[in-house]
């Protein structure tokens, strides 16, 4: 009996969903349209974190998708500050934000010389009076969902607005080894995955502090956690690459997730089930498709993943962050229904509840 007038609660507050890792919103509105937002946790701590800021005129997304642990994207997530559009401030919200964990780091290093290794993908979408902003580093994707007519027929067909900065990309191999002549080792592939010195995937993060400041690795407090990193010049980079787009009336949708839904789901695969199926929930039924195609892998069923606890889920799947951005109202800053209301702030909990706890 507990447990049923609990469930009530439960479903109000985004908290469950038949799976005790899974917490979501399953539509509230912006400027321009509706949007769902769905996280699911399989690390021991939650790495991914999240938020949509709403305003009559303004909405800004951002995913932070953490490794190492979740000192950096939670860090991001607090220290996001909403301010006048371009480009040239979007690349200084990113450097600032690189510097002030930087800081951290330096005031952390002597009691906690881990946190050095801790770094954030940083995804970002920002729409304004009709134009998009998509800003990113690392591996988290943007996809916008785009209506085309063949015929009498409409369908709809998936545009990447974000660039993957993961080595597993030729092209970004290329970019790498260009900026480091002189070191032959600096991609290299490790048991059938290519990786920056053997270590970390993405080329560029916030954080990652010992891959971006070589006289830290000298440091014998930090040579005392593994094997001494001995590096030349930095290996990552902070500088993101930034998208602009007026938003046109084919532009229905877009997809925020970090690289745990890419990881099982195409580009097209994603925006067909968006387009396909409603609005209500629309993000926890991409991270169920997910996480059935996580199962299947697995030769399992995906009920049973849903068993499984935090952190040994981890093996199974990462953690899985995805914000659906519907887009109704291009030509207006603020639709009627939404221009009377205050700005709004959704974001993710830092970790997620679990049965299993």
């Amino acid at each position: 009996m507990l447990r049923s007038c609990y469930r009530p609660l439960e479903r109000c507050l985004g908290l469950r969903s038949g799976d005790g890792l899974l917490w979501h919103k399953d539509l509230k509105p912006h400027a321009s349209g509706d949007f769902s937002i769905a996280v699911v946790q399989a690390n021991s701590t939650l790495e991914d974190q999240s938020q949509v800021f709403t305003s009559p005129s303004t909405t800004y997304v951002g995913v932070y998708d953490g490794h190492g642990g979740p000192e950096a994207s939670r860090f991001v997530k607090f220290s996001s500050e909403h301010g006048g559009l371009s480009s040239e401030v979007i690349k200084k919200a990113f450097s600032a934000t690189e510097e002030d964990f930087l800081h951290l780091v330096k005031r952390s290093f002597p009691v906690r010389p881990k946190i050095a290794s801790v770094g954030s993908c940083c995804l970002v979408g920002m729409i304004s009076d009709g134009v998009l902003y998509v800003a990113n580093l690392g591996d988290s994707r943007a996809v916008l969902g785009c209506r085309v007519s063949v015929g009498q027929m409409s369908r709809v067909v998936a545009q990447r607005l974000s660039t993957d900065h993961n080595v597993a990309s030729e092209e970004v191999r290329k970019e790498v080894k260009a900026l480091h002549p002189d070191d032959s080792a600096i991609v290299v592939n490790c048991h059938g995955v290519w990786r920056i010195k053997g270590i970390i995937q993405v080329s560029r993060s916030i954080g990652d502090v010992y891959l971006k400041k070589p006289e830290l690795n000298r440091d014998p407090i930090f040579q005392q956690l593994g094997n001494p990193l001995y590096l030349r010049r930095p290996v990552l980079t902070a500088e993101p690459s930034i998208l602009k787009r007026k938003l046109k009336p084919e532009d229905l949708f877009l997809i925020f997730a970090s690289d745990g839904l890419w990881e099982h789901l195409s580009d097209e695969a994603a925006i067909e089930i968006v387009f396909k199926n409603p609005r209500s929930g629309i993000a926890k039924r991409l991270v169920g498709a997910a996480l059935q195609e996580a199962a299947k892998k697995r030769e399992m069923r995906y009920k049973d993943i849903k068993k499984i606890e935090k952190g040994v889920r981890r093996h199974f799947h990462d953690d899985i962050t995805v914000v659906v951005i519907y887009l109704d109202h291009h030509n207006s800053s603020a639709s009627g229904r939404f221009k009377r209301s205050a700005a709004g702030y959704t974001t993710s909990p830092v970790d997620i509840f679990s049965n299993s706890d």
